[in-house]
């Protein structure tokens, strides 16, 4: 489900240099992306004869047992056409109160209907076109004119009745979400097309226009098929009926993590471990795909890469994780998982879950599953706990619910209270939460025994001023095996001064995974001038994969404002001022874009349209003492003295730790004349900071005014 904190603070500005070489290396390649395009290659023989989605029902012919146990399961069954069969929900005429509005669902010439809030406030009949899921909760689609799905915050609780279930209820129960609100069942969280989409149903292709905000989206099966895991089985199918088979069995993308190995029993452990390491680990990268929190790259999946080839993995952040890496947002898997013990012994999803039905192996209680590799005489009594064990994932994999009536197992396996322990990796991850702890972090991160994704956001954690110690933890990771570890060291990059940087780490342009190049790209730009000749020969091939990423998802503001500040960078300002403009007509209400876009019109010299957004920024977000500031200023720019003096002093009383704020507010008063205020200020300024030089300066220079 969407949250609601998902702004976006991507400060970007220019650094020129000299470098000649590199240079004219980079002067070149940037040709085409300076006009806002890039080249595709011409068609060839083979690029028409890739392989073809052919769907489910063709893999029947032949794999008749995988397919019956397909049919009924949560992935057949994501999302159906509305019809009396497939919809769980009670239809009869009911009505359903949420605060000051009442919704009615009921049927009309056999169409299944809602009448509800529209997107300005007024009751509105809809038709319903889809089932989505099935249980624990069943929601439902609506059709509008401009391509979207939209799903109802209306949900069918579809749990028996004696669990509290056979009943509607609302996603956000306690608290209105009206019109306007970016949460609303209307608004853009609530787009089946970029939110649900991909892994609802087979080959997705998104089809939206920026120009239109439209979209036409189209899949090739409704569900979540064969193909949607093996990849497109066009060649399959026809050495099969060659019965002649390449090395691949003319499939995508090998899921065969177990291969010739198997699990032997440890009697003194009491713990199976493999006869061979896997090395490979494609399950998990692929089940990924939909199995996480992360974002998309690129539209065209490509099966059998590393999930960071394709996605944007989110690492253990504040809002989804507990600072220890256990789940507290709905988070999907793939990155609990990849903390755990069981991965990195090898374990893989087929190991416990029948990847057709999505059932558990050894059938409906946990326990059998545990008791595959953990001997039951050892871990099923009462000596291993000291209680009665009962289930074991009761302890191993605590369930958090979401969407209020979801249990989610956490599957990180850990020990309980394993995490409090100040040896655990969430003790550095904690403390960088809270402070700058910049030791613990580059200390950690050297822990190769801790899980990748942990370090990699230890790696995001380091904040400024970071130093020479910090850029070794961070060059030493530029190295790792593991594409995230690659990716939360060129994040860090932010923190450490130009000086001590340097260029290090611009090879990662040329990394073999998307995601980490897309990152570098990023974290390169305000030194594109500087790179090396052979990073400098790359860079704008690193750029066009950043600029495509983001168009992928560029019906969202986040993604729009990035695409916005990427063409100002690059001088391309026209095509900054569409994304900016884009940007606020998908959420006029995006605080950061208004400021962003804001600065984008100062630096384009249209200073009485900059001071519009300026302010909506500080006056959408009042907690953002950096819009405060910058609105304090603009306004002075323009010689409204009166009304900067009103604002910094406003946000001098709010934020009274931020020096600038202080700073310009006593500045402002001296060049008004107004001294003895200006002292005032100035002399709190000095006492609240009295090892800064300019709070010194600039008292001595007052009293020399005076």
């Amino acid at each position: 489900m969407p949250f609601r904190n998902l702004l976006i603070s991507l400060r970007l500005g220019f650094s020129y240099g000299t470098g000649f070489l590199s240079k004219l290396a980079l002067a070149a390649s940037l040709l085409l992306l300076n006009a806002g395009c890039s080249k595709q290659p011409a068609e060839t023989p083979e690029s028409q004869t890739d392989p073809r989605f052919v769907g489910s029902q063709q893999c029947a012919s032949c794999h008749q047992n995988e397919y019956q146990i397909w049919r009924g399961s949560h992935h057949e069954l994501a999302m159906q056409v509305a019809s009396e069969a497939t919809m769980l929900g009670d239809f009869s005429g009911v009505e359903f109160e949420y605060f000051d509005t009442t919704t009615s669902l009921f049927k009309r010439d056999g169409a299944f209907m809602v009448r509800t809030e529209n997107a300005i406030g007024e009751p509105q009949e809809f038709e319903i076109s889809h089932a989505f899921g099935v249980v624990p909760l069943q929601q439902y689609l609506v059709d509008f004119p401009d391509g979207r799905k939209q799903s109802l915050p209306f949900t069918w609780d579809a749990r028996p009745e004696g669990d509290g279930g056979q009943r509607w209820y609302h996603l956000y129960p306690d608290e209105y979400v009206g019109p306007g609100d970016p949460l609303h069942w209307t608004a853009q969280y609530f787009t089946w097309n970029t939110a649900c989409a991909e892994c609802h149903s087979t080959n997705l292709k998104v089809g939206y226009d920026v120009d239109s905000d439209t979209f036409d989206t189209t899949f090739d099966e409704i569900s979540v098929g064969c193909e949607a895991c093996h990849g497109p089985g066009s060649l399959h199918q026809q050495q099969a009926e060659a019965k002649q088979f390449d090395d691949a069995f003319g499939l995508s993308v090998d899921l065969d993590d177990r291969s010739t190995s198997a699990w032997v029993m440890n009697p003194n452990s009491g713990i199976a471990e493999r006869s061979e390491p896997n090395l490979r680990k494609q399950q998990p990268e692929s089940c990924g795909r939909c199995h996480s929190r992360r974002g998309v790259l690129t539209e065209n999946y490509e099966y059998g890469k590393s999930l960071s080839d394709t996605h944007r993995v989110s690492l253990l952040e504040e809002n989804l994780y507990h600072a220890d890496g256990r789940i507290l947002d709905e988070v999907y898997v793939y990155g609990s998982f990849v903390q755990s013990a069981m991965y990195a012994a090898g374990v893989t999803c087929t190991d416990c879950h029948d990847p057709h039905s999505g059932e558990l192996r050894a059938g409906p209680n946990p326990n059998d599953t545990c008791a595959q590799c953990h001997l039951p005489s050892k871990f099923a009594a009462v000596a291993h706990s000291g209680v009665d064990v009962g289930n074991c994932v009761d302890c191993h994999m605590p369930a958090t619910t979401y969407m209020g009536v979801d249990d989610r197992r956490d599957h990180s396996f850990r020990i309980p209270g394993a995490g409090e322990a100040a040896s655990h990796y969430g003790s550095a991850i904690a403390a960088g939460r809270s402070t700058n702890a910049n030791d613990q972090l580059a200390a950690a991160v050297a822990k190769q025994e801790f899980p990748a994704i942990a370090r990699a956001t230890q790696l995001s954690l380091i904040s400024p001023p970071a130093g020479a110690a910090e850029m070794d933890a961070i060059n030493s990771s530029f190295g790792d095996q593991d594409p995230l570890v690659r990716i939360g060291a060129l994040r860090a990059l932010a923190s450490v001064p130009a000086e001590i940087r340097g260029l290090s780490g611009s090879h990662l342009l040329r990394d073999s995974v998307r995601g980490v190049r897309v990152e570098a790209a990023f974290a390169f730009i305000e030194q594109r001038d500087l790179l090396p000749l052979e990073d400098a020969r790359v860079y704008a091939g690193a750029i066009i994969e950043y600029r495509d990423s983001l168009m992928v998802t560029v019906s969202s503001p986040d993604s729009a404002v990035r695409l916005a500040e990427l063409e100002s960078h690059l001088g391309n300002s026209d095509s900054a001022r569409r994304f900016y403009e884009h940007t606020l007509r998908l959420d006029p209400t995006f605080a950061s874009a208004h400021h962003a876009f804001g600065l984008f019109l100062v630096r384009a010299q249209d200073h009485e349209n900059a001071l519009v957004h300026i302010r909506t920024a500080a006056e959408l977000d009042p907690s953002n003492s950096r819009y405060a500031y910058v609105y304090g200023i603009a306004a002075n720019s323009l010689g409204r003295s009166d009304e900067a003096l009103r604002i910094l002093n406003d946000a001098w009383i709010r934020f009274p730790d931020e020096f600038d704020i202080g700073y310009a507010l006593a500045t402002v008063l001296r060049d008004n004349m107004e001294i003895e205020r200006a002292t005032a200020v100035a002399t709190e300024l000095k006492s609240r900071f009295p090892s800064n030089p300019t709070a010194v300066a600039l008292l001595q220079e007052l009293s020399i005014s005076e």
